[in-house]
């Protein structure tokens, strides 16, 4: 069965309109009242992952899960939990992961240490590269012209 142009047209904008409707619903939270309750939350949500992203902060986010956390964090801190209190609520549900600066704990050593060791790795063999190619005879000399 063929679909002409008009009828791909009218799918295409539909499915437009429907991904349109999901960005609109997450729209930005009001501010506390309070400045310093609200200098809290917007710094432990920029300190908390997208677990849906994974590279940006629960405060960029557009994802559906973001939005959630931002409202369950703000809930908290409105009824009385502290920054540290809600940070950990979201490890005791998430793990470490879920912030970008986890404690330093032998749970933790892999996320610490992954990345020194990657480093100490590409170092070796960048030595190992260049050692190898400085024992390899230069190629032949041109005959002079």
């Amino acid at each position: 069965m063929k679909r002409s142009i008009a009828d791909r047209l009218a799918v295409s904008m539909a499915a437009l309109l429907l991904s349109w409707g999901g960005a609109l619903a997450i729209g930005p939270e009001a501010a506390f009242e309070d400045p310093k309750l609200e200098a809290e939350y917007q710094s432990l949500i920029h300190e908390v992952r997208c677990l849906v992203c994974q590279n940006q902060t629960i405060a960029d986010s557009t994802a559906p899960l973001a939005a959630d956390l931002r409202r369950e964090i703000r809930e908290l801190m409105a009824n009385g939990a502290s920054r540290a209190e809600a940070a950990q609520f979201l490890v005791d549900r998430y793990g470490d992961f879920v912030l970008y600066r986890p404690p330093l704990r032998p749970a933790t050593w892999a996320l610490w240490g992954a990345p020194i060791l990657l480093c100490a790795v590409g170092l070796l063999i960048f030595v190992r590269i260049v050692r190898v190619r400085l024992q390899q005879p230069l190629g032949e000399e041109l005959p002079p012209q």
